[in-house]
């Protein structure tokens, strides 16, 4: 970078300037102030030229460096780390900018700070990404000022392209693992499932401990102990699990910044992890009225980063979805009675009135659970105080929109097909207890 692209000259040096200006304007009336006021001028260029020499002498002596992940999770707070160290013999006053990707369109990340000579200093921040892809860091640039503060030097540390992935949210994946494996965790909205019949595999004889099943005694294996013996079942293994996301023009409604497909995306990556460490085979099928991805439900090692690489790029159309193609099709592709979890968005009767035909006949072969939303943001408006006409006017309207989602889900209910009527930020969690609901009772 050139020389005078470089030197900025700092509201010091304007306001000592200033002051000599009007000092010089005040000896013409005062001459006595013209010999101090000239002398005052030579100290002043003699420290602008001192100050610039200083900062220019810092070539070698500064260094900054970005560290951050290489995958960021969607929707979630994503941690980078911004290193300064000031290996010159100055102490320096900086101004940290950090070029962040574009699409963010972060404009607060100005840091100022104080760092001594031999000195080390290090800057935390979170980005929030709403939407999968991938994204570009530009570079680091440091405004330097010396302690005699006349002049700033820009300093620009070219980083190598850092390219980040968005990725569907997969920082609550270890979070929701735990709480599904502790029965009694309550919270989080995960919750214990009372196990009804015995639709379980054997497991184990072990000692009884408080709260087993007194049901499931084995009085043979407690003849020959001293202690009391129980059964000790399992959940069924190996049964297909598979997340079935529409990508219509419904799905694209945003909320807090993020579409519905996103919240759909970040739930089923959890979902379909917790189901692969219960043993499950775990896919996923998703559609819009021109593409479809599939991925075939298996049970190896390699299978959740081929589920993320497959939600990765998934963008929802402007076209609405033909649910006679997505009934056919996955009829077709899973031969095996599956789980198919079913992210949807149906917002009024005659919608439903499309797709329930092809929602029953999945529904014979597969169980099959339809997720609905719900607009969480008309259920806080609706506790509003009406205090005019069209206050009551828009009251009925609300109220008239959750009474119909309300009546869709009973309709599907009707018809064998399970529903979670959830609001996008309860969707994890009110998918997984679906889940293990659904595991705990053998219904699959």
């Amino acid at each position: 970078m050139k020389f005078y692209k470089q030197l900025f000259f700092s509201e010091r040096f304007y306001q000592v300037g200033g002051i000599t200006v009007v000092l010089f304007i005040l000896s013409y009336f005062i001459p006595l102030l013209f010999g101090i006021t000239s002398l005052l001028l030579l100290v002043y260029v003699l420290l602008t030229s001192v100050d610039i020499y200083l900062l220019f002498s810092l070539d070698k002596g500064l260094h900054t460096e970005r560290s951050c992940a290489e995958r960021f999770s969607n929707g979630e707070d994503n941690t980078v780390t911004l290193y300064t160290e000031n290996n010159s013999t100055q102490s320096l006053e900086i101004e940290l900018i950090d070029e962040a990707p574009i699409p963010f369109q972060l404009r607060n990340l100005h840091f100022t700070f104080k760092l001594p000579s031999g000195d080390k200093k290090s800057i935390t921040y979170t980005i929030r990404p709403t939407e999968r892809g991938e994204y570009f860091f530009g570079d680091l640039i440091l405004l330097v000022t010396s302690r005699i503060g006349l002049v700033r030097r820009k300093v620009k540390q070219e980083q190598e392209i850092q390219t980040i992935k968005v990725y569907p949210s997969f920082q609550k994946l270890k979070k929701f693992e735990l709480m599904a494996f502790h029965t009694g965790h309550m919270e989080g909205g995960i919750k214990k499932v009372r196990r009804i019949g015995q639709q379980k595999e054997f497991d184990q004889i072990k000692e009884y401990v408080a709260g087993d099943d007194f049901r499931s005694i084995n009085w043979k294996a407690t003849a020959r102990s001293p202690q009391l013996m129980v059964n000790h079942y399992q959940d069924e293994k190996a049964q297909q699990v598979y997340a079935v996301l529409d990508m219509g023009r419904s799905m694209k409604m945003p909320f807090n910044g993020m579409t519905l497909l996103d919240y759909s995306i970040n739930a089923s990556l959890v979902l379909l992890h917790i189901a692969q460490s219960k043993q499950d085979l775990i896919g996923i099928s998703a559609f819009n009225s021109d593409s479809q991805t599939t991925l075939k439900a298996k049970r190896q090692s390699g299978q959740m980063q081929h589920v993320l690489e497959k939600l990765y790029n998934l963008t929802p159309s402007y076209k609405e979805t033909d649910f006679g193609v997505i009934s056919a099709n996955l009829r077709s592709q899973v031969k095996q009675r599956s789980l198919l979890i079913f992210f949807t968005n149906i917002p009024h009767k005659e919608s439903l009135e499309r797709k329930l035909p092809y929602l029953k006949r999945l529904a014979k072969k597969h169980l099959l659970v339809v997720i609905l939303f719900e607009d969480s943001e008309i259920k806080e408006a609706i506790k509003n105080e009406a205090k005019s006409v069209n206050d009551f006017y828009l009251k009925a309207l609300q109220e008239e929109n959750i009474l119909e989602r309300r009546v869709i889900a009973k309709e599907l209910q009707q018809h064998g097909i399970h529903t979670i009527l959830s609001t996008p930020e309860n969707l994890t969690v009110d998918t997984i207890n679906k889940y293990l609901e659904i595991k705990a009772r053998g219904l699959l």
